[in-house]
């Protein structure tokens, strides 16, 4: 039988014969990219995001599932002077055949990811989080009766909900912030029978949110001129880049790669500080001094990976500088302001890292830099929670464990041993 895809080293140009690995066997510092057998766009009869089966690393659908829905707004487009936007929404909005029950584009992630763990043998993921992603994770995993490690800030534990009763999640609460969870999730990663999910670095994680270009793609005929995206690890972005070269590779919707316009939530915007000096290297003192501080002030905190897929080869870095891209630094203020836009247009209460999106393309209208002909896509990752709470019953999912970044892990560790015994 002939692979759906293979693994290709960016950084080194070789092929990685397992094709479960996260990173390069060569020891490059780059990531992995999926090259697809297809390379024409065949559309699956599958609802949401497994209509572009033909494109994710999975063989079958995990379940029936929404995905990123394309639409117009002639009332954003008149109050932005625009006469070819349209709106990428991947939350609730079922009006507009938006289904994602978490009112997160994170469910395009988790749903090819937990089908490729499966497809692959079976182990259960261990996912460090901010929120978003730890709720979609545990939807999928309430839904499809599947296991899950969840390691997220403490701060973020009201986030974890479910829309159905939830009995295979072991989710762990870090004092700390996202990068703490990160560290963590990567001891807990080595539990045997577990995994680690990847987060930038798992092919499925990508070419899910990527799914949000190629659905783009089709509702309009063509690869858009500007891409807008709030970024917190910029993964988002670097899918719906590589999603782009894959539809010129298929000839069918165009030869030109769409602008990146990404922004980030002041006062914490290492990526802008950094694409700003032209620096692959996110220098801390110099891009994100006070983080801690700075993490606290902002309205959006998803958006505050403090280790970001930046510099890697394939990464946001290299992602800009192919697409002519530019970084935005958006304060609450203007947040709040594109918040009100939103609603008030669009019709939906939208995630702030939504808003903040929303804020750099008022920006970028108000500087002159876009057109107001050009092909445009605002990327709204989220929204829809105000009608989600009227629509289902929520279940917080409860902690299963609360640790401090520099406590000892083994505790833990040990906790979580014995829960794979009855789960894995």
């Amino acid at each position: 039988m002939i692979p759906k895809y293979q693994l290709r080293c960016v950084g080194g140009d070789e092929i990685a014969e397992d094709i479960s690995l996260l990173s390069c066997p060569h020891g490059h510092d780059s990531l992995l990219r999926t090259e697809y057998c297809s390379r024409k766009l065949c559309l699956a009869p599958h609802p949401g995001i497994y209509r572009y089966l033909e494109w994710l690393p999975v063989t079958a659908p995990l379940l029936p599932s929404g995905g990123p829905v394309t639409f117009t707004c002639d009332e954003l487009s008149r109050e932005l002077g625009l006469t070819r936007l349209s709106v990428s929404f991947s939350g609730y909005f079922p009006e507009r055949g938006a289904k994602l029950s978490t009112g997160s584009f994170k469910e395009l992630e988790a749903s090819p990811t937990m089908q490729r763990l499966q497809e692959l043998g079976g182990k259960i993921p261990v996912i460090a989080s901010a929120g978003n992603t730890g709720r979609a994770f545990a939807e999928l995993s309430a839904r499809c009766k599947r296991p899950v490690v969840i390691v997220i800030p403490e701060k973020a534990v009201p986030r974890l909900w479910t829309t159905e009763p939830a009995h295979d999640i072991f989710l762990v609460a870090v004092k700390g912030d996202y990068l703490d969870a990160i560290v963590l999730s990567n001891a807990l990663a080595a539990v045997p029978g577990c995994v680690p999910e990847g987060g930038a670095k798992n092919v499925a994680r990508r070419d899910g949110m990527g799914t949000v270009m190629l659905d783009a793609a089709v509702t309009t005929g063509r690869i858009p001129d500007h891409y807008f995206q709030a970024v917190g690890s910029g993964t988002g972005a670097i899918a719906a880049w590589e999603a782009a070269m894959r539809l010129i590779r298929d000839g069918s919707y165009g030869d030109r790669l769409p602008r990146l316009h990404l922004a980030q939530n002041e006062p914490f915007t290492p990526m802008v500080s950094a694409w700003a000096a032209h620096r692959r290297e996110i220098v801390p003192a110099e891009d994100m001094p006070d983080a801690v501080e700075s993490i606290g002030k902002v309205m959006s905190d998803v958006l505050t990976n403090r280790s970001p897929p930046y510099g890697i080869r394939g990464g946001l870095f290299d992602a800009l500088e192919a697409t002519g891209g530019i970084m935005y630094g958006i304060s609450n203020a203007c947040g709040a302001d594109a918040e009100k836009l939103i609603r008030d247009t669009v019709g939906i209460d939208p995630d702030p890292a939504a808003a903040i999106a929303t804020a750099a393309l008022v920006q970028a209208v108000e500087k002159d830099i876009i057109g107001a002909g050009d092909h445009i896509l605002l990327n709204l990752t989220g929204g829809g929670y105000e009608r989600i709470r009227e629509d289902f019953t929520l279940h917080p999912v409860s902690p299963s464990a609360v640790i401090r970044p520099d406590e000892p892990r083994d505790a833990v560790m040990a906790q979580l041993m014995e829960w794979t015994r009855h789960h894995g």
